[in-house]
């Protein structure tokens, strides 16, 4: 057993992913950001299916065919279709944001 606060760093020179469970179909990650964003340049565009939910922090994310981030806060959780194409504006700097990423699909 381990628990999902468990070994999260004060100092995160970058973003650290875990996977949890990676089997037949679905891999489950915790994903550790603290002031990390995506480069300006750079959208992510998956395969995979992706559900997320923040634990602790904030985060903003913007998609390419919107306007406007989707800012997330503990307890939100949103579901990225493959391959919408998505990027992480911000984090919180002065905190760890904790992620919950589920990839299916």
């Amino acid at each position: 057993m381990t628990n999902i606060f468990a070994r999260i760093s004060r100092d995160l020179p970058e973003e650290l992913v875990e996977i949890l469970l990676d089997a037949e179909g679905i891999r489950i990650e915790r994903i550790v950001s603290q002031g990390h964003a995506s480069s300006a340049d750079f959208w992510y565009d998956q395969d995979q299916h992706e559900w997320v939910v923040l634990i602790t922090g904030s985060a903003t994310v913007r998609f390419e065919d919107q306007d406007r981030p989707v800012e997330l806060n503990p307890g939100d959780y949103i579901h990225i279709p493959a391959h919408r194409k998505h990027r992480v504006e911000w984090t919180t700097p002065d905190e760890p944001t904790v992620w919950l990423a589920v990839h299916f699909g």
